[in-house]
């Protein structure tokens, strides 16, 4: 047997304007005398007041730094600049680039860090990996925050379009489970059980739930509470494989052929409907879920043009050729690309 290593959080805490609190959490979690505060300039002015009010009074030196870009050379600039700051902890707050930043620097200096998101788009807030911008967009794993921080009432406040793109992101577990099984099925490989049934019940629960969602409005903490625990699935697994297939593939695809056009979890969510049709799923479920959340189903709904969607579905395997998906059974072209996305209603 392999080294297996999980990394997981040591805390978690989900609660109700609750960001007051912040300065107790760290105090319990590793007792820093001073961190270091990652954000983007619209998230400090939001919460701002609230943390260093909270710092304070629990006697925590802070200094705090605006993440702009995840591009490599911008995170690097970063990170000598919080390596002058000599803190014991660092701290990402925000909907995703700022706690992905946080998390890699934090891997880098070997440091601890906290993730506080501030929206609930994606999968990322409490797992392992980092989603980088390049030549060619892709995830690589740091370290498992250390804690979890959540304020339900703030990411209340964030546009629901974020929200209905976590839950993109979710749905997307059950095509990624999918193709794990694929590959060990073809390759031999590892296939955690208990990681992809964890996996799998995130998006399951988000799924029987949609009919509600969608009558009286998306359940917050539900939704919260499922992309912590797919998170959590990727750390047992020890790597992004319960929540990260073919559709994550078509989504990176997106980002280097249109990068900004869409959320990370939309695409994912248009990739998990044309994917659940190659693998023999119910992709008519897929798009009931998303469209009972709030999430786009087609191709224009965020400003994708067809000819780009089909050159994604032709390049996606290419950018992870050692991950075996459903893809590596369809010898794509644009011809089906195009007779895909038209048959699943993406075009």
């Amino acid at each position: 047997m392999t080294l297996h290593i999980m990394e997981l959080p040591r805390l978690i805490v989900i609660g109700e304007k609750n960001l007051k609190n912040l300065g107790d959490f760290l105090r319990s979690l590793d007792n820093p005398r001073k961190v270091s505060l990652i954000s983007g300039i619209h998230v400090k002015k939001l919460v701002e007041k609230q943390i260093e009010r909270s710092l304070d009074s629990s006697k925590v030196k802070y200094v705090w730094h605006i993440s702009k870009n995840n591009d490599i050379r911008s995170i690097k600039d970063l990170k000598n600049k919080i390596k002058k700051d000599r803190s014991a902890l660092l701290i990402g707050i925000g909907g995703g680039r700022s706690v992905d930043i946080a998390k890699m620097i934090a891997f880098d200096i070997n440091k601890p860090f906290v993730s506080i998101p501030t929206s609930a788009s994606h999968d990322g807030i409490a797992s392992p990996f980092v989603s980088l911008q390049g030549d060619k967009p892709h995830s690589i794993v740091a370290s498992a925050p250390l804690g979890v921080f959540v304020d339900i009432d703030i990411i209340r406040k964030a546009p629901r379009r974020l929200l209905a793109s976590g839950c993109g992101d979710l749905v997307a577990n059950i095509i990624a489970v999918k193709d794990w099984e694929l590959g060990r099925d073809k390759t031999g490989e590892y296939f955690g059980r208990y990681s992809a049934s964890l996996a799998s019940l995130s998006a399951k629960i988000l799924m029987e739930n949609s009919d509600v969602f969608y009558k009286k409005g998306l359940d917050v903490r539900v939704i919260v509470e499922a992309l912590i625990s797919a998170g959590v699935a990727s750390c047992i697994a020890g790597s992004s494989r319960p929540c990260s297939g073919a559709e994550h593939l078509f989504s990176h695809a997106l980002d280097q052929l249109a990068p900004g056009v869409g959320l990370h979890g939309e695409k994912c969510g248009i990739g998990a409907i044309m994917m659940a049709k190659l693998q023999g799923q119910d992709w008519k479920k897929i798009i009931k879920t998303l469209k009972n959340v709030g999430a786009p189903t087609t191709a224009k709904e965020i400003g994708l043009k067809p000819e780009t969607l089909a050159e994604a579905l032709i390049i996606a395997q290419s950018l992870r050729p050692e991950r075996y998906t459903i893809l590596k059974e369809v010898n794509m072209t644009k011809r089906k690309a195009l007779a895909l996305a038209k048959s699943t209603r993406v075009i």
